[in-house]
């Protein structure tokens, strides 16, 4: 345990909790706060300064096993350094489902992917796959129940975006 608590306090981006952190200025010291934390308390030890451990340095760990939050962590630990198929197939649905709930939570709120926001991100773009086909003069006319103030807003973002669109196909090269 002494030679784990060597390497590490070697290390200079080695975390430290704010309490002792004005007293772990140089490696002794550090080496002394490492082994103080190993002989008082295993599992956070593990938890804080595990993911810098090597193999080799957690088989040190195998004959506390019995305790459960030290097997906890040394399993964790291990999934993380060597994950099994089974961990990848299962890390990258979860990052598909997260992305999907995301893409499903945006659908839903039903603003996103609206027309106008649509127009709003990407002007060039709208007016190719939609705008192009749409009556022009419905833009700039009043909306039922909409105030002659919202309408000058509306018409002045509008005036914006056709900008921003002549901008957009004078940079691909469009007439």
């Amino acid at each position: 345990m002494e030679s784990i608590a060597d390497r590490l306090s070697a290390m200079d981006d080695l975390y430290f909790p704010r309490a002792i952190q004005p007293t772990a200025i140089n490696p002794s010291q550090r080496k002394l706060i490492l082994l103080d934390l190993l002989s008082r308390d295993v599992p956070v030890f593990l938890e804080r300064y595990g993911p810098k451990l090597t193999h080799e340095e957690l088989r040190q760990f195998d004959a506390l096993k019995n305790n459960y939050e030290i097997n906890w962590h040394l399993n964790h630990l291990r999934s993380v350094m060597n994950p099994t198929s089974d961990e990848l197939r299962s890390k990258s649905v979860t990052v598909k489902n997260r992305r999907r709930a995301y893409l499903n939570k945006l659908i839903c709120d039903g603003h996103y992917f609206s027309e106008d926001s649509m127009r709003e991100r990407e002007p060039y773009l709208h007016h190719e796959y939609l705008g192009k086909f749409q009556d022009l003069s419905g833009r700039s006319m009043a909306r039922p129940g909409e105030r002659w103030s919202e309408t000058l807003l509306r018409r002045a973002e509008e005036a914006i975006l056709v900008a921003k669109i002549r901008g957009g196909a004078a940079e691909i090269g469009c007439g």
